[in-house]
């Protein structure tokens, strides 16, 4: 198949192509590793991201071959593996006791081939330059995935939110946007949230740039309360909803099944893994974990509606842990553990939507021989590259990796900056509809490359 567009969607296509039933060669990965021995020896220190480029690399091998343009497909993609442009700044901040910290705040603008940069801000002690650089450059296939005019991009801080108060995680906003505001715009970089940045923090990161700018209504932040900032309906539930919604399709199109009553494991308790137990309650099946960093709870009957309104509670509203649910769910809480290391766990589908690499070799090993038909990731590159082998060498498992399981909330994203740019206010409905549209075309171009 020829592409119609750039080197980027050409890239994306022969990707797509390989999400489902792909093989890793020995062959392809020694040609992925003699190709990208420059790249490795200027960043050994950033082992996440040369993970993702390696992981491209393989899924497109086949552009690399071609007798006429191998040449220039390997030097446009090794031009993608450079960002754009990499800002970094001191985020200073005052605790309750007024005490001074400052934090390291960064953006990584991957690239502006399609349009803006677009892609979340993550506040996490992990993150690092080398972190963001992993997942702007995942970013920039998921953009281009949704056939939406965007770029991609990430940025970030190694603050943590966890056990700060309100106000101290407001200051924190602040004084981070403060910094970032002079590099974005609608129409330059379009910051989200991610992992620690949800819509308080992009609240008060808004606020910020409102009294900084003198603008309202502006796109420049997206996942915004509805309404009141400028949100577009169903933004926390884009991701989670959108992962079910192609695992749906291909479960469907693949095995001629459906969800209904099949176990599936969820890891995680944020938005995503939120809203991908929600829908899949919704579409009957059996919910059977749910997990944060401490450990995981198991509901072997599946869980119940009233279970997921207490996470719902506990991580949203009190913003606690799994382990303080106790007796308020029907679920068992296990310590120290993820639903991809529980030998006892029945599962048909796994989830992963906590974070990167959360299910190595030994977990995919372990869903094999559980006889799972499907892996969806609703997390940014949450199987090893050993773990990939793994799933990738049983031909008849479904595994659509993150690139498209989870380029839902993008999507939204940009629908967003759709609505803000005409200024008008879409319907949850209609938003649910376009978001379920756009996983099947997703799907239909991985089906159809």
């Amino acid at each position: 198949m020829v592409p119609r567009r750039a080197l980027l969607l050409l890239l994306l296509i022969s990707f797509a192509t390989n999400l489902v039933h792909a093989r890793v060669t020995d062959n392809i990965k020694s040609m992925a590793n003699s190709f990208l021995n420059d790249l490795r020896a200027k960043y050994p220190h950033q082992p996440v991201f040369l993970q993702a480029v390696e992981e491209m690399a393989i899924a497109v091998e086949p552009l690399f071959d071609d007798r006429e343009n191998g040449a220039f497909y390997k030097a446009a993609f090794l031009y993608l593996t450079e960002p754009e442009r990499i800002i970094s700044f001191h985020v200073p901040w005052q605790d309750d006791e007024g005490n001074l910290h400052v934090n390291r705040g960064w953006r990584v603008e991957f690239s502006s081939a399609l349009g803006p940069y677009k892609g979340g801000l993550r506040f996490h002690p992990s993150v690092d330059e080398g972190v963001l650089k992993f997942l702007g450059f995942e970013q920039i296939f998921k953009n281009a995935l949704t056939g939406l005019p965007l770029g991609g991009g990430k940025g970030g801080s190694d603050f943590d939110p966890k056990g700060k108060s309100e106000a101290e995680v407001r200051r924190f906003c602040e004084s981070f946007m403060t910094n970032l505001c002079r590099y974005i715009d609608a129409s330059t970089d379009v910051p989200a949230g991610d992992i620690g940045v949800g819509g308080r923090e992009i609240g008060y990161m808004y606020g910020q740039y409102k009294r900084l700018s003198n603008l309202h209504g502006e796109g420049v932040l997206t996942g915004k309360t509805p309404g009141l900032l400028g949100g577009i309906e169903l933004r926390p539930e884009a991701t989670g909803f959108g992962t079910v919604y192609i695992a749906e399709q291909a479960i469907k199109d693949k095995l001629g099944e459906s969800l209904e009553g099949k176990h599936c494991a969820v890891s995680g308790s944020g938005n995503v893994a939120q809203y991908a137990a929600k829908m899949l309650l919704q579409l009957g099946a059996k919910v059977v974990s749910i997990s944060d960093s401490n450990g995981c709870l198991i509901f072997e009957d599946g869980m119940t509606q009233v279970d997921w309104e207490r996470i719902i509670e506990c991580k949203q509203v009190k913003r606690a842990r799994l382990d303080t649910l106790g007796s308020q769910v029907s679920g068992k809480y296990v310590a120290g553990h993820s639903p991809w290391n529980l030998p006892d766990l029945s599962v048909d589908f796994a989830f992963p939507c906590a974070t990167q690499n959360e299910i190595d070799e030994v977990g995919a090993k372990m869903l094999m021989e559980k006889s799972a038909r499907g892996v969806f990731e609703g997390a940014n590159l949450p199987v090893t590259a050993s773990g990939q082998e793994v799933l990738r060498s049983h031909p008849g498992v479904l595994y659509i990796p993150g690139k498209a399981a989870n380029a839902g909330g993008v999507g939204v994203s940009g629908l967003e900056m759709s609505q803000n740019s005409s200024r008008t206010y879409w319907k949850r409905e209609t938003v649910d509809a376009l978001l379920k549209d756009m996983m099947a075309e997703i799907y239909r171009q991985m089906k159809d490359a």
